[in-house]
């Protein structure tokens, strides 16, 4: 029986008030999948309005209609409104949102359903939390710029605010779940959000990597290849595996890259960098970008056309799905990054006249009343989870974090493929148990291994998805089909279940069996194109895009287990991490189809009227990032130089004194660092953004929690799973299995705890 869509969400009200483009994201996420937002604006609108990136004089922007569509406009903030809210989500500080008259404390003692979500650079406490920030210099703050360029050059920070995005879908994401909470009778929450802490996501958790594979602070680098010339432009590749690489080497035809066994792994590569290229560059500059993408694919490979605000919409699998659709402002946007089978979007609204709707809210009173004890947001929820790599496990690392059920699939055959991807430990038996994205994204989950490929492994996990709520996975489309798990067979096991699907391209289109990771979706949607300077090549953001994947995941999730418990149906959600991506590069598109202006790559000096750069200071390989955002700023800034240029002047100081002396002069400085020595930053130190988890493999390590200070700590409560280590436990328990059937099982190889052949 067919039921008519409705939106995910019912009946939520949002205040938002922000003037940045994270709060607005946020809302505009909750817009899309129903819910009431009300914008508080000052009388003269929130500055976003007046923002353009091709710098045009507007008095509201495309960038703003995008991000706003759909909401309301009022100017007037009072108690009343805040109080009748689900969901208030503030950007500032804390001494900023008193002087707004906001005290999340006090609004929490009057209505206790309410969930509060700030949005700070460096969150409310700590001794950053006044700190004057960027979000240039907080990714070099991250470790992220560090992360990136030639060691020769300047690091290079990702263009085009991904950290915003990023920000925005984290606060999205924790109001959503936690409102859930609330609805039930648990209580709100003031969820202090730091966009630090969220940016530091965006990196490969590299602390981790050195402290498991035991190798000095990474330095920066470029992938190889990555983005090359080609016979017309440039081709993006994405080469993480080792057959991957073994692959290229064929497609391109030089046997002689796999002479070298260290080229198998990607930082392996650096060190031959002008070797490989020498080899490869005849065979890449023969052939088209067209040419070799088809070649590409017939091998398995990700590789990709690069994309710019020109190009992105003219992509024949873009349109053939639908993807851009009409903002009433009078532009395209990219749809927002779910599709659902029993819920669709809300329609895209008109864009609000500031205080178009003073005196129009007519919100009652709210009251869920108080009928169960506090717990974690998502507590009672439980996950099979079949993802793989990074983007579908930050997903569920998201909703486990908040107290979901997560009880991750792999199986001997087939572990998850960043249990070694990168390099591996030579002197231990379990080199498998060592890889540290791996470790970052699996904690507070339960591994069982079963053999999918048998009929007693696609028989037992039925029974594990018969008693689940949400079952997710990042194949490509065919894989789960393959099994005879598609979501058409896993609804008629458990019709209430939420099916996540988070393929590459999607589940139909022309690129729909295409191969692709986070780097050839950054390649696609305009990323890489912003990111590099301009006289160079476009440089990847090296992964940054899949935890930003895996957040709108999460948060779909939630969406969908609303409507499910509104509905009392499941139904299957898609999300394809190109269309993730979309969302956060729309101001590419929309700028030129307004103005007809392609935004491209400016180096270090971004695409604000702040002067920005980073520096080079004294030391070994010293850099600090600087914004000088306002005119009074770059006075300040010019004075502290002496009048002479900031790159003459910096050159003979130490990188951590010049950062100290302009902060404390209100400048947004940061040390460019290496992303291994994150963990020494004594405001996340100080947040308790890193806890200490005792894992029975590599001893204590750091592990990274979500971004937000106000829910109960810890954060997390296991450590990452071994391979199988828990097998028998889960089987036994939810799935009645005796001694006796376990041990055979595992005779037959569909469990195990290593590896098939290790």
């Amino acid at each position: 029986m067919s039921h008519p869509a409705s939106t995910p969400l019912r009946d939520v009200r949002v205040v938002e008030i922000s003037d940045r483009i994270a709060g607005s994201y946020c809302g505009k996420l909750l817009v899309d999948a129903g819910a009431d937002v009300v914008k508080v604006e000052p009388p003269a609108g929130d500055p976003l309005r007046r923002y353009t990136v091709s710098r045009r004089a507007v008095d509201t922007g495309p960038l703003f209609c995008y991000l706003n569509a759909g909401k309301r406009s009022v100017t007037r903030l009072c108690d009343d409104l805040l109080l009748s809210s689900d969901i208030v989500v503030l950007t500032g500080t804390r001494s900023a949102a008193a002087r707004l008259g906001v005290n999340p404390d006090r609004l929490l003692a009057r209505a206790r359903h309410l969930v509060v979500v700030t949005i700070s650079d460096f969150g409310w406490d700590g001794p950053w939390a006044e700190r004057p920030a960027t979000e240039f210099t907080l990714q070099a703050d991250s470790g992220l710029t560090g992360f990136r360029g030639d060691p020769s050059g300047p690091p290079i920070s990702i263009g085009g605010d991904l950290g915003e995005y990023m920000g925005g879908v984290w606060a999205a994401y924790g109001a959503l779940a936690t409102h859930r909470r609330a609805r039930a009778g648990g209580g709100g929450a003031h969820l202090d959000m730091s966009m630090l802490e969220a940016i530091t996501l965006m990196q490969s958790s590299e602390w981790l990597h050195s402290r498991l594979i035991g190798v000095p602070p990474v330095r920066r680098s470029l992938e190889v290849p990555s983005i090359e010339p080609a016979k017309d432009g440039w081709v993006g590749m994405s080469l993480i595996t080792g057959q991957q690489w073994l692959d290229f080497a064929a497609m391109v035809e030089c046997p002689e890259l796999l002479e070298i066994p260290q080229l198998r792994f990607q930082l392996g590569r650096w060190e031959y960098r002008e070797w490989i290229r020498e080899r490869i560059a005849p065979w890449l500059r023969s052939r088209t970008v067209d040419e070799i993408v088809e070649l590409g694919q017939l091998f398995r490979l990700p590789v990709a056309p690069l994309g710019n605000g020109a190009t992105i919409p003219q992509f024949d699998h873009l349109r053939e799905r639908g993807v851009y659709r009409g903002n009433p402002a009078g532009f395209h946007q990219p749809r927002p990054p779910w599709l659902m089978s029993d819920a669709q979007p809300a329609p895209v609204g008109a864009t609000p006249r500031i205080g178009e709707h003073d005196g129009a809210i007519d919100w009652s009173p709210r009251d869920y009343g108080h009928t169960a004890v506090a717990d974690r947001p998502l507590a009672g929820v439980r996950v099979v989870d079949f993802t793989a790599f990074w983007a579908g496990p930050a997903a569920t690392h998201a909703l486990a974090a908040f107290g979901a059920e997560v009880i991750k699939i792999e199986s001997i055959q087939r572990p998850d493929g960043i249990r070694y991807s990168g390099g591996m430990r030579q002197d231990v038996d379990d080199w498998w148990e060592y890889g540290w994205v791996f470790h970052a994204m699996n904690t507070n989950k339960r591994s069982v291994t079963l053999d999918l490929n048998s009929e007693p492994g696609r028989t037992l996990v039925k029974r594990l998805i018969a008693r689940a709520d949400v079952v997710i996975e990042n194949f490509s489309p065919r894989v789960m089909d393959q099994f005879g798990l598609g979501a058409t067979e896993l609804l008629a096991v458990n019709p209430r279940l939420i099916v996540v699907r988070m393929p590459a391209f999607g589940l139909d289109g022309p690129w729909r069996d295409r191969v692709g990771f986070a780097p050839t979706m950054e390649q696609i949607a305009g990323l890489a194109w912003v990111t590099g300077f301009p006289e160079g090549p476009p440089v990847a953001p090296r992964g940054a895009c899949d935890p930003l994947a895996g957040l709108h995941a999460a948060f779909a999730t939630v969406a969908a287990l609303a409507c499910a418990e509104r509905t009392g149906r499941g139904q299957l959600v898609e999300l394809p991490m190109i269309e993730s991506v979309l969302n956060a590069t729309a101001v590419q598109t929309i700028e030129y189809e307004v103005f007809g202006a392609v935004m491209d790559r400016r180096g270090n000096r971004g695409h604000t009227d702040a002067v920005q750069d980073v520096y080079r200071c004294a030391g070994d390989d010293g850099w600090v990032a600087v914004a000088a955002r306002t005119a009074a700023e770059q006075r300040c800034l010019a004075e502290l130089a002496g009048g002479a240029d900031p790159a003459e002047r910096l050159a003979t100081q130490d990188p951590a004194a010049v950062v100290e002396h302009l902060v404390a002069a209100g400048i947004p400085a940061a040390q460019v660092i290496s992303p291994s020595l994150v963990t020494d930053n004594p405001q996340l130190r100080a947040r308790g953004f890193f806890e200490r988890l005792e894992h029975p493999r590599t001893g204590e390590n750091l592990y990274p929690c979500p971004p937000f200070a106000g829910l109960d700590r810890p954060w997390l409560r296991t450590p990452p799973p071994t391979l199988g280590q828990h097998t028998r436990e889960v089987l036994t328990e939810l799935c009645g299995m005796g001694a006796g059937d376990l041990d055979r099982l595992a005779a037959d190889e569909v469990i195990g705890t290593r590896p098939k052949g290790m």
